[in-house]
This record gives structure tokens, sequence and C-alpha cells, in this order.
């Protein structure tokens, strides 16, 4: 940038002026001029260049500004106008950065109707078939050739069960949760526990007793409730139990 703007395109703060007006399409929202900075393009044979900025009083906008950029040739008198921009300034209110939509979503967002695609780069989800003879060595592609003939394009990854099994394991009915310390027995000795099948198998299954409060839903194997199939309680009677015939002799004689 040169110190001193060339007087030419200095001067020509009207003709910056209409270009943003012609631009924002109001005179309204185009307001005071703040100031006129040179563009040093470095090779005088390439002409002048200056920038005039006016504030912005477009709604919504606030603390944004209008940079005109006018030009002129070597060896030219006419002044011209080449962009028009809207520019945020220090103070400008910003929209936050842009975020992808399948990283704005969390549990619970979806509801009725609504469509959720997977990506092709899904790193919970991996592909069900495989490519190398040599799939026996590695107990991932053994997992996915298990559920070849299924009918999936595409299976659970590691990284997929194993957020899963982490994601239950810390909740409502994982094993730290308050009726699972308070029960009689972990659901891996319930007759109500139903496996999941799979690799998860050993750590997860399903509830299905309808009186327990995580009926119908996943539950890991040392989560438990009260409503265990071994549950029982220890009848506890303090009534007297009479054995023999017994008379109440204080009002009567005996025959």
């Amino acid at each position: 940038m040169s110190e001193t703007p060339p007087p030419a395109l200095a001067a020509a703060v009207d003709l910056a002026r209409a270009a943003a007006v012609e631009t924002a399409g109001d005179a309204a929202v185009v307001g005071e001029h703040l100031a006129a900075v040179s563009d040093d393009t470095g090779d005088p044979a390439r002409g002048e260049v200056l920038t005039h900025s006016f504030a912005s009083t477009l709604p919504g906008y606030v603390g944004w500004y209008w940079a005109v950029t006018i030009a002129r040739a070597t060896g030219e008198e006419t002044v011209t106008v080449d962009e028009v921009v809207l520019l945020p300034g220090e103070r400008a209110l910003l929209a936050p950065a842009w975020v992808p939509w399948h990283e704005r979503l969390r549990p619970g967002d979806l509801s009725v109707g609504d469509v959720l695609p997977s990506t092709e780069d899904d790193p919970r989800l991996v592909p069900t078939y495989t490519v190398d003879d040599d799939a026996a060595d590695d107990p991932e592609a053994r997992v996915v050739a298990r559920e070849i003939g299924l009918g999936r394009e595409r299976v659970m990854s590691h990284e997929g069960r194993s957020d899963a099994l982490a994601r239950w394991n810390d909740g409502d009915f994982g094993p730290r949760s308050p009726m699972a310390r308070q029960a009689p027995g972990p659901c891996g000795t319930c007759g109500f526990f139903l496996p999941l099948a799979g690799t998860l198998r050993a750590a997860l299954g399903a509830c299905g007793n309808a009186y327990a409060p995580a009926d119908g839903r996943v539950v890991t194997v040392d989560y438990g409730c009260g409503a265990h199939s071994q549950a029982s309680l220890v009848a506890q009677d303090t009534t007297e139990v009479v054995n023999t015939a017994r008379y109440d002799t204080a009002d009567f004689d005996l025959l």
C-alpha cells in the first residue's frame, strides 16, 4: 500500500458511493465515507488502484462496510469501478463457522418423517465383503465375512461397535446406574436376558421382562434391577403359631 492515495482516485468519492448504492439497491443502506486506501500494484505501468469504504446501515450487518475498488489505467483520465463488496469490519457480527450437518446432529434430533442418510466415509460402517484371501487373519474381517449373505451392504465396524458399547455402558442401563448398584443380581444371570448376536454377545443383550424398567432395551450383562428372575423374598412372619388348643379360664370355672 502507498501512503499517499492518488489524488484523482481519492477525489472520486461520489463515483464510489454511486457504485455502492447501485449494488445495494438502496441509498439508505450506504452510510458515511470511512476511508480511502491505495493499493500499490507494484508496477506503475498497471495504473493506480484505490478502495473507498462506506459504513453499512444494512439491517443485520452491524459493523460491516461497503468496499468500492476503483482504478485508473496509466495514461488515462477516466476512473473506472472494479468491484463493490460488503465486508465485515473488526466489530462485525459474523455467523458461526459452518459445521457439516452430520456433525451438528445430536441424539434425539431425528423426528417422524426425517431421513438421516449415512455418509460413504462413516467410520462406524464397513462394507460386507473382503478383497483379500488373508481375511481370516484379520479379526474385523472375520466378523465382516460372517455377515455376508444377510442382504446388507454395510455393517458396523469395530469402531462403531466400540462406540455403541461405551455409550450403552455409560447410560441408564449400564453397570454404574443407581438401579444396577441396588440389584440382587446382574442381567447376565437373569432368565429374561436375551443376548445379542455377534461379537457383542458377551457384553450386551435385551431385557424381555415386561415388569422391568429396561424391558425392550439394550442392557449390559452387568446391569441389573429388582425384577431379576432369581430374586426372592424371605418371608418374615412374626405371628405366633398355636399348635394346641387353649382356653380362657379367667371368667369361667371348669366343670
